[in-house]
């Protein structure tokens, strides 16, 4: 493989445009996690790290793409994972319903479990994927909880978002089987390509299909409304899904609040807010 172009880097990965010896093109993200790991002789851990990122964003591609399109996995292995290049194109309304419909169709395909047999990450912070039993209690101790306390928040914060969680039995909504989900579903994560939408670094999990689409709301997604319209049509979704958004949107508050520090802190407790108001 020639690598042929330096596409700059994502939370510590290197990313590239390679070309194989056959001439497709691929995606390679290869790298340390963290530089100062290495620079502080953490390197051995540091790879051990890498592979299994590596070996679950591959594992959670090949699931997703049992039911929607996302890039081929050509390679992930310790040191680099290489994926099939995506063509881009602009979105547009037609793009965006379609997207909708095979969103709900992957949802609708569902998870043996609320979690996954393979390690959690999102960014390079890990997730524990250990299955529960139920879905308010996997996002409480697998999700939110963890991440509150990685956030290194003021006490009284801590303590909102702690009666936020007491309340998720209560507030999450009709009970359902799990879905099949992405898992960080921001808009950088969806590719627009071949007419529709192409799903790329994935937190793949079995979890709530609300949380795809509360992420989509969080950080916007070109013709949103023909996407979710599209969607209910393909699935109705359940009474007050909307009302519902402010909780499934905690756990990426707390991942951003963890990487990007307190920017993210006042839309954490609104959402915390919102959700003790339900």
């Amino acid at each position: 493989m020639r690598l042929a172009e330096d596409l700059g880097s994502s939370h510590g990965w290197r990313l590239q445009r390679g070309v194989l010896d056959d001439g497709r093109e691929v995606f390679v993200k290869s790298g340390p996690i963290s530089e100062a790991s290495v620079a502080g002789g953490q390197g051995g851990q540091d790879g051990r790290r890498r592979s299994e990122v590596f070996t679950s964003e591959a594992a959670g591609l090949r699931w997703l793409g049992e039911a929607i399109a996302v890039p081929e996995v050509i390679e992930a292995g310790p040191d680099r994972l290489v994926l099939s290049w995506v063509r881009q194109e602009p979105p547009g309304a037609a793009a965006a319903e379609r997207f909708g419909r095979e969103l709900a169709r992957l949802h609708r395909e569902g998870a043996d479990n609320f979690g996954a047999p393979w390690p959690g990450f999102i960014a390079e912070l890990p997730m524990d994927n250990t299955p529960a039993a139920d879905w308010p209690s996997f996002y409480a101790s697998r999700r939110v909880l963890p991440f509150l306390r990685r956030a290194r928040l003021p006490a009284r914060d801590v303590r909102l978002v702690e009666r936020a969680v007491d309340r998720f039995a209560e507030v999450a909504g009709p009970a359902g089987p799990p879905a099949r989900i992405h898992g960080d579903l921001w808009s950088g994560n969806v590719l627009w390509s071949g007419g529709s939408g192409v799903l790329v670094d994935p937190a793949a999990h079995g979890g709530h299909r609300e949380t795809d689409l509360a992420m989509l709301d969080l950080f916007g997604l070109p013709y949103l409304d023909r996407v979710l319209g599209a969607y209910r049509e393909e699935w109705p979704l359940a009474e007050g899904w909307r009302d519902r958004v402010p909780l499934h949107q905690l756990h990426p508050l707390l991942v951003h609040v963890v990487l990007f520090g307190g920017g993210y802190r006042d839309a954490l407790m609104d959402a915390a807010r919102r959700v003790l108001a339900l």
